[in-house]
């Protein structure tokens, strides 16, 4: 009987703190989440890439991908805002489709020598004006020469009013700007 009477304190005692708890989560939270997303406009396969640690996948040559929920952007966005952008690049993707194999599996050396050519890269990439109301997404464009431009519009790359205009095929140059 005392078990009874004890597990009604403990209820009571439960929900007490429950209310509590919801009380202490009232309020705007500091940052918004947001979509993460990629276009690239190189030759090279993005293996991965990151926005301040939140991944996105990969992205084929000349693709678009990496959809990831989710990147957190701060709710009220300040001039001076900074984010770290890192990423993998394969330059020859499609080396897999040129070896020669026996077709009992991967060749393991061959593989090892393809990953060998995989290069890091990272950028401090300022972030983009936004209105807390019309936060979609964060999309990352990865350009030749390792360049990185990034926007938080709402609308999809190449449709009209799209605030990044570079072609989807871009070819590197010889030399890359410094």
């Amino acid at each position: 009987m005392s078990y009874l009477k004890g597990s009604g304190v403990c209820q009571w005692a439960s929900g007490l703190l429950l209310l509590l708890l919801a009380g202490c989560s009232v309020g705007e939270s500091k940052f918004l989440a947001g979509n993460l997303n990629g276009v690239n406009h190189t030759s090279a396969a993005i293996n991965y890439f990151s926005v301040n640690g939140y991944g996105g996948r990969n992205i084929s040559p000349y693709g678009y991908g990496g959809g990831a929920c989710c990147v957190m952007l701060p709710r009220h966005w300040q001039p001076g805002l900074k984010f770290k952008v890192e990423w993998e690049t394969d330059p020859d993707p499609y080396a897999r489709l040129k070896r020669k194999t026996s077709g009992y599996g991967p060749d393991e050396e061959a593989y090892a020598k393809h990953k060998a050519n995989y290069q890091q890269h990272s950028a401090i990439v300022d972030l983009p004006s936004y209105e807390t109301e019309s936060l979609c997404s964060l999309k990352v464009h990865f350009l030749p020469c390792n360049q990185i431009k990034v926007t938080t519009a709402c609308m999809a790359y190449g449709q009209p009013g799209y605030p990044i205009k570079e072609p989807q095929v871009m070819k590197e140059p010889a030399v890359c700007p410094k």
